[in-house]
Parts: C-alpha cells; sequence; structure tokens
C-alpha cells in the first residue's frame, strides 16, 4: 500500500528552557591594532551591544536592541557611562597588575564576564562574575558565599582586598541575581522574535511509525543546537515527525552547509532537502522520482532570513575556564 507522505520545513519561535546576559570587557597593553580598551553584551549568546576606546561610542548590535534603548533611553546612559568608566578602570588595573607581577614589556590582557542566567521554567537564576589575565583564570566571585577565589597565587592579595569590601559583594550579588535577571527578561521580550528562531523539518503522512530525520551539516549528522522530536500518531493511523535547529547563530550564507534527511524503515534511499536560500521554492515531485512507497505530496521551504553579525571577540571562555586570547 503507498503512503501519503508530506515533507515539510518551516520556522517557528522555538521555546528556550534557560536564558542568558553576559558582558565581556577586555583591556589590553602592548597588543598593536587593537582598541586599549573592548567591551560588548551578548544576549543568548548572539551579540546586543558594543563599545571599544577607538569609536567612543555605545553601538547596539541588533534591531531589536535599537528599538529597545529608543524606548528606554536611561538605559543607553547607563551603557555608555559604564563602558567609558570601565575603560578607566580597566586601565588603572592592569598596570597595577604589570608593576605587582614585574611585568615591563610584552602584550598582556586582562579580561572579565559577568552576568546572569535564568531558566524561565524553574525560575533558577545563577550569577557570575569572574576575571582572566593573559588567557588564564585569575579570580572569580562565589555568589553563595560573597567571597572570591583567586585559583593563582598572584591574586590572593586581590581576593583579599575584595573580601573586605562588603559593600562591594553585596552590591555584586544584587546586580547578578536582581538586577541582571530582570533587565534579561526586559530584552528577552523586545528580541523574542530574533533570539528564538528555529527551522522545524517536518515529515507527516507516513507509515508504519519507523523512520529517522535528522539534521547534517557538511554531509555529517549534525547534533548541536538540535532539537529531536517523537514520532506521534496521526488521526488516520499514518505517522508524524519533526527536528528542529536553531539558527540564531548560524549566518545566512552558511543555510547551504545544512539539510534535512528523514529515512523510512524498510527504504533504501533517503529523502534530503536542503536549507538553501536560493533554493526556496515550492517543489512538486513525481512520484517515481522518489522512494517505492512513498508518494511525495509537496515540499515546502519557508525560511527566515537571520541577521549575520559578525565582530572581534577577544575573550572566549569554555568549560574548563579561560583560554588564550586571539589579538590578531
Amino acid at each position: 500500500m503507498k503512503t501519503l507522505f508530506m515533507l515539510l520545513l518551516f520556522c517557528h519561535v522555538a521555546s528556550t528552557v534557560r536564558h542568558s546576559l553576559k558582558y565581556f570587557l577586555s583591556a589590553t597593553s602592548g597588543v598593536p591594532n587593537l582598541p586599549e580598551f573592548v567591551g560588548f553584551a551578548m544576549v543568548n549568546e548572539v551579540l546586543a551591544g558594543y563599545c571599544d576606546s577607538n569609536s567612543k561610542i555605545v553601538e547596539p548590535k541588533q534591531n531589536w536592541v535599537r528599538d529597545f534603548m529608543k524606548d528606554n533611553p536611561k538605559h543607553m546612559e547607563w551603557y555608555t557611562q559604564m563602558c567609558f568608566s570601565n575603560q578607566h578602570y580597566f586601565r588603572a588595573d592592569i598596570d597595577d597588575l604589570k608593576q605587582r607581577l614585574n611585568q615591563t614589556g610584552g602584550a598582556h590582557i586582562l579580561q572579565s564576564m559577568d552576568g546572569c542566567e535564568w531558566d524561565d521554567e524553574t525560575g533558577e537564576v545563577i550569577g557570575f562574575h569572574q576575571y582572566g589575565y593573559d588567557g588564564e583564570d585569575f579570580i572569580a566571585m562565589d555568589m553563595q558565599t560573597l567571597t572570591w577565589t583567586a585559583p593563582k597565587q598572584q591574586a590572593f592579595i586581590t581576593k583579599l582586598r575584595w573580601d573586605a569590601d562588603k559593600a562591594r559583594s553585596e552590591y555584586n550579588k544584587n546586580v547578578h541575581i536582581h538586577t541582571c535577571p530582570d533587565w534579561l527578561k526586559k530584552y528577552l521580550h523586545y528580541g523574542r522574535s530574533f533570539l528564538q528562531r528555529t527551522v522545524s523539518c517536518h515529515a507527516t503522512g507516513f507509515y508504519p511509525d519507523r523512520a529517522m530525520m535528522y539534521w547534517r551539516k557538511d554531509g555529517e549528522e549534525h547534533h548541536e543546537d538540535v532539537d529531536y522530536g517523537e514520532i506521534l500518531p496521526n488521526h488516520d493511523g499514518s505517522f508524524q515527525i519533526s527536528v528542529d535547529l536553531i539558527l540564531s547563530s548560524v549566518a545566512p550564507e552558511d543555510w547551504r552547509r545544512y539539510d534535512c534527511v528523514f529515512h523510512l524503515s524498510g527504504v533504501e534511499d533517503h529523502i534530503v532537502t536542503k536549507l538553501d536560500k536560493a533554493k526556496i521554492r515550492t517543489n512538486w515531485v513525481s512520484p517515481s522520482e522518489f522512494p517505492a512507497g512513498v508518494v511525495t505530496g509537496v515540499v515546502a521551504l519557508l525560511l527566515l532570513l537571520v541577521l549575520c553579525i559578525t565582530g572581534l571577540f577577544i575573550w572566549r571562555r569554555n568549560n574548563n575556564g579561560f583560554r588564550p586570547a586571539n589579538t590578531e
């Protein structure tokens, strides 16, 4: 028995459980062709705003950020003030570190990451505030004990000084546990249509219920930023399945590297649909062009343009802490 089969690729807004607001600040010394100070903000790992000591302006990097700043001018004033006051603080800190560590020359970089994560399902908030120097962990705040952790002996003097400043510790806790998630929720409201974009590959009307669907990148099965759905029954006895790909971090020019693959058990060939902007169309295909047992009704691509933002990220962090910064 032949089965009517429909394969759809469409965009929708997905519900992400954990969200983040992160601020990255960097000061450099002895690094040519690079601003002495760089700061940027990221919402859900998407670049939201940027400033540096050369341009001397705070620049929103997304349309929804511009809309938010227009509606909330005090936020722009705060970011402008913080960006340029931190330039002086970081400049003084890096000079102090060089003197304390007896570093008279060479290239050096002081970096910080602070912000919060918020779980929109449980309400849990995790705050963080940490520093790195020359590509290694330097000092980090424990939000539970309101004390600083110094993995390097060179940071112990700083730890003692900052631990003694109780007002600073309480301020940090309030900012990262209360203010940060409040701001994050406001940003998510303005940016929800962009920050949570996904492409969903959906197959329906197939039988039996033994099938696989997955995303590939450059011909290899791709699991990062992919949400796999279960095989669900339809009212007519056939089945459906979906698999979502988060597009927020995928540049439009990279879409052609991705495709969606559907494989029905017992059928040798796979059905592959390219995620390629140049091939967005409705494509009616003769049943003879598809595997036996499958009659294709329609393949439709409804793709949403994703804004590609490129910038200079001179601070990156993995699960093991800081790693050397790219100064090229």
